[in-house]
């Protein structure tokens, strides 16, 4: 066995350790398929326009149908009591609550046509209150069972808030409705659990999803993780490198920050512990590449679905805006590691180690293709709804011609029971982050606290976003980045437009200050799971994970402050921030590690960490727009950057001569 195979076999045992869900057989294997099945076909059916047996489904019925079927796989899958009971078989009031998900839903679902014109959500008859009651409850222990307890906490009591917003102190409170009213607004009516969230899944997700897992069962993960060995692992910190590709890659995918540092960190962490890197970098490195993944395009996370349907753009301009800052946060992460290799001598892997190039493209050139099919149909036809159904369908038509790639009738089923999975844990959260929307909206609460925040900023734009950017964070600490971004996305992103900032990069900065809590401590999710890998403390596996994804705190301002960054500007005016951004990140992450590549190291005294904070604030500096404040241009503010750049490098030359003489 190589010692890839190893790391991998160790690192299985990791992975099925933090593993929430039940692995299921027999019967309940047999309905957990065909549900999961019929929810795609349902889909299918709905986005193509098919009429499959004359069937036309309106949108509420839609969502109703994937709630009820989404609701019931979670019920079975994921157990009462998280990791703790996760290996038994599906006791029997699991199965009573699918059942149960399936019947309430399929109430809502055959009067759907009569909720709609008799308006049900102001005046529903008894039958349906009742019944909202029940679908309140079950949503919220499916937002229990996959989200966690704090955000169950959340959306408990938001959800609750219109019943008693008389009752609350201050800016925050409101007129009441009465409980059985504001149960039944949030399950009937298209503003609450089947909103924004729910319309953004039923028309966006979905595929993606599918697509995402497709991918990896037929091997697309195992096909990058090769790629970026070809490409990357010789050089010096070759196997760190090796992790910034391929958890960049399977994150875009995954769309899921944990899951992919479980599933690529079994590797490459103890890749990188052979090589020389300590346990805490390595649990960092992996911390931070798979965070980047989710902010990559083509296939980014939910989050960026939901976006596209706040911001009522296609999904394919939001891909296209997060290209640059994405590209910006990997490449400051690559040259902190290099930096970091090249100070410490940390060589490379092994040639045995390595794939060959040609040898990895002849194997998996399929999967290079169906992602340049998906980005075509994106942004030629600008078909995002159907683009990842077409790559998905092509993708399994050619894994299934060559024998070395064909997929066996077990490996179908395992792939449906990962959609399945993947698509109830992403619904039951959605329906239940939906209530937090609902509460907003049956309130008017939104409007009070945008005014709120404004004045407390006064004209401010520097305070509103750091406001904003902490409001994130602590956010984001506590739950999902979707739920993060929903709940912000209503109550602080119209604060930030309406004093004069960009909506797309308003948004954009919202989910990235909610991805930060992946990195930093204290809950540093992210960083704590690949600590567990590592074998080292989660709070220094954090600390290095904020080291090394020092950009991502940075770039958010960057691009709020001056739009072009991602792509909101003339064509002279992206061009110009292309050639001060790079080499900004690049003095940025040289600063943080004390390297500059064709420069050298920086010395470990006081003098030298003058020097490196001069080319820390160069870098910041270039990227900056300007200081209207201080009535400073970004032609004038270049110049000082590029002075203070000077000033670092001439000062460390001096004193490496002073040292030596």
């Amino acid at each position: 066995m190589t010692s890839a195979e190893n790391d991998g076999a160790a690192g299985a045992q990791s992975l099925s350790d933090v593993l929430q869900y039940r692995t299921i057989h027999g019967p309940l294997r047999t309905v957990f398929v065909i549900l999961t099945l019929a929810a795609v076909l349902l889909s299918v059916n709905q986005l193509f326009n098919l009429q499959l047996f004359g069937l036309v489904v309106l949108d509420n019925r839609y969502l109703y149908s994937l709630a009820g079927i989404f609701l019931c796989l979670t019920y079975i899958v994921f157990p009462l009591r998280g990791k703790g009971d996760a290996q038994g078989a599906v006791p029997w009031y699991d199965i009573l609550l699918g059942a149960l998900s399936l019947a309430v839903a399929g109430y809502f679902v055959w009067t759907g046509e009569e909720a709609l014109s008799a308006g049900w959500e102001y005046a529903a008859p008894q039958t349906a209150m009742i019944l909202s009651f029940v679908f309140w409850v079950l949503i919220l222990e499916a937002t229990r069972r996959t989200g966690g307890t704090i955000i169950f906490a959340i959306v408990l009591l938001f959800s609750l808030y219109p019943a008693f917003a008389d009752k609350v102190p201050g800016p925050i409170s409101g007129y009441p409705l009465p409980l059985e009213d504001t149960i039944a607004f949030h399950i009937i009516s298209s503003e609450s659990s089947f909103g924004i969230p729910m319309r953004a899944f039923g028309e966006l997700v979905v595929g993606f999803i599918v697509f995402g897992a497709a991918l990896q069962q037929t091997g697309g993960g195992r096909f990058f993780n090769d790629l970026a060995l070809a490409l990357v692992g010789q050089f010096r910190g070759g196997a760190a490198k090796v992790a910034i590709f391929a958890s960049g890659f399977m994150g875009s995918m995954s769309g899921s920050v944990i899951s992919n540092v479980l599933t690529t960190g079994v590797v490459s962490i103890p890749a990188m512990r052979r090589t020389g890197f300590s346990r805490s970098y390595a649990a960092g490195t992996e911390a931070c590449a798979s965070t980047g993944g989710v902010l990559m395009p083509p296939v980014m996370g939910t989050t960026a679905f939901v976006m596209a349907s706040f911001l009522g753009i296609p999904y394919i301009d939001i891909a296209l805006a997060a290209a640059l800052p994405s590209m910006l946060y990997y490449f400051g992460l690559f040259v902190q590691l290099d930096s970091y290799a090249a100070r410490r001598g940390l060589k490379g892997l092994e040639r045995a180690e390595v794939p060959s190039l040609r040898e990895t493209f002849r194997e998996g050139w399929q999967y290079l293709f169906v992602f340049a099919v998906l980005i075509f149909v994106m942004v030629v036809f600008r078909q995002e709804t159907l683009a990842p159904f077409y790559a998905t369908g092509l993708l399994l038509i050619i894994n299934q011609i060559f024998p070395r790639t064909r997929l066996s009738l077990d490996g179908f089923l395992k792939l449906i029971q990962a959609i399945g999975r993947s698509l109830a844990e992403l619904v039951s959260v959605l329906l239940g982050v939906g209530l937090i929307v609902g509460a907003f909206s049956a309130t008017g609460l939104a409007g009070t606290l945008v005014n709120d925040l404004l004045f407390i900023a006064g004209d401010a734009t520097i305070v509103l976003l750091i406001m904003g950017a902490i409001t994130s964070f602590i956010f984001g600490m506590g739950m999902t980045v979707t739920a993060c971004y929903i709940f912000l996305a209503i109550v602080l992103a119209p604060a930030l437009t309406q004093a004069g900032m960009n909506p797309l990069a308003v948004h954009l900065f919202i989910m990235y200050w909610g991805m930060v809590s992946f990195i930093t401590p204290p809950v540093a999710l992210g960083a704590f799971a690949a600590a567990t890998i590592a074998g080292t403390g989660p709070i220094k596996a954090g600390l290095a994970a904020m080291r090394l994804g020092s950009v991502i705190y940075f770039v958010p301002f960057f691009f709020v402050l001056n739009p072009a960054l991602i792509g909101q500007g003339t064509t002279g005016e992206v061009l110009l921030v292309l050639a001060t951004a790079f080499p900004g990140v690049w003095m940025i992450a040289s600063a943080t590690q004390g390297y500059l590549a064709f420069f050298g190291s920086f010395g470990d005294g006081w003098a030298s960490l003058v020097n490196r904070a001069l080319l820390f604030v160069g870098g910041i500096l270039l990227i900056f727009p300007g200081f209207e404040e201080f009535h400073l241009s970004q032609i004038e503010l270049t110049g000082i950057a590029l002075a203070l750049v000077a000033a670092s490098l001439l000062l460390e030359t001096g004193r490496r001569k002073l040292a030596s003489a």
